[in-house]
């Protein structure tokens, strides 16, 4: 009896561990051990991602087909392993944001060895044929919002202009840049704005198509790396040197939420600076409640919901043997890739609660102050 009591008791253990470890796989949908989409986002630290994930998951809760989302964290060699994994699961379509673009073309192409659809997801996988479709917000379309927004709130002339960018190793952050650089350098010209912070930005002044290579060297200087602390650090190098003409009331091109709380709390916290207009994007929590506080001036609202909807909706025409339906193409340096755009919105404290309350994005309870 002892022993038969022994081994229910073992029995009993292996079970429950199955049970744990089925709850910690990453997939969705139908219950088979095969997976029909992989998805492979940069990183987990920055919420932006954090936001993809769980529509991704409400997205395909209803699905027949299965699905896997990992994790790169900001590493091309894992970003790779990540989809060499998906691929010994059998995936018929990868859907990838690229921690680095141009870095993620052999992984990419490792998976059209064996005949997977490829979707390029917000960031454009660069210098390879590997990609079949690219998902996207009109990239330009947010640097040019960011840039307009700090035409309509300043005032006056040889108002000091901060320049920061994403990491250079991403292609939209070259796009955001093109789009914030394409209206504002008319104003950077006509004495609207002085640029603060990038000697490489003062040479290039009045042009404004700028090559690839030109942006590159804007960036260089600017960059940010997509990472809060890093945006701090420039954010200070920058007031520091920055002579007492460049103080006052200034406005800041920030390339996103996390880099934009960053940067206005350095420059909040500088007494020289009586006042700033700061840009931002993804309609992160904390930059909505910035905003709402007036320690942020706005941000780009970039609907995750219907991103992954067209992602996902592209992933299923395939499965279904349907071709999804594009809106038009990207370059990628090697190839013209099939795109399919979505809108974005410019979001601040006049709107706010009609774009991301009302429209159901957020609930007003996350929220002070409105």
């Amino acid at each position: 009896m002892k022993k038969v009591w022994r081994l229910f008791s073992v029995l009993m253990v292996a079970t429950v561990l199955v049970g744990m470890l089925a709850a910690c796989s990453g997939t969705t949908g139908g219950s088979s051990s095969k997976v029909s989409v992989g998805i492979v986002l940069p990183t987990k630290d920055e919420p932006r991602w954090v936001q993809d994930e769980k529509r991704f998951i409400d997205a395909l809760s209803d699905s027949d087909y299965t699905t896997e989302i990992l994790f790169s964290q900001g590493s091309s060699a894992k970003e790779k392993e990540n989809v060499e994994t998906l691929l010994n699961k059998g995936i018929e379509v990868l859907i990838i944001a690229p921690h680095d673009g141009a870095a993620a073309g052999s992984a990419v192409e490792a998976a059209k060895k064996e005949g997977v659809t490829v979707i390029s997801y917000d960031r454009l996988i660069t210098e390879t044929d590997a990609i079949d479709y690219y998902v996207t917000f009109d990239s330009v379309a947010v640097g040019a919002a960011q840039g307009q927004y700090l035409i309509d709130n300043a005032k006056g002339t040889n108002v000091p202009l901060y320049l920061y960018a994403g990491a250079s190793s991403d292609n939209n952050a070259f796009l955001f840049f093109e789009g914030a650089w394409k209206v504002l350098q008319p104003k950077i010209a006509d004495g609207t704005f002085v640029i603060a912070n990038s000697s490489e930005a003062v040479a290039l002044k009045d042009k404004q198509e700028l090559t690839r290579d030109e942006l590159g060297k804007i960036l260089g200087q600017v960059t940010t790396n997509w990472d809060p602390n890093e945006a701090i650090n420039k954010a200070q190098t920058h007031l520091t040197a920055a002579a007492d003409n460049l103080k006052g009331d200034v406005a800041i091109l920030a390339p996103n939420d996390g880099t934009a709380r960053s940067i206005a709390d350095v420059f909040g916290s500088d007494s020289d600076i009586s006042s700033f207009i700061v840009t931002g994007q993804d309609a992160e929590k904390a930059s909505i409640q910035y905003i709402i506080d007036g320690k942020q001036s706005m941000t780009v609202f970039k609907d995750v919901r219907t991103l992954v909807s067209d992602a996902i909706g592209m992933a299923i025409d395939v499965l279904d043997g349907k071709t999804p339906a594009t809106t038009g193409s990207y370059n990628n340096g090697k190839v013209d890739v099939k795109a399919k755009q979505t809108n974005v919105i410019v979001v601040d404290d006049e709107n706010v609660k009609k774009e991301l309350i009302d429209s159901g994005y957020y609930e007003a309870s996350e929220f002070t102050g409105l």
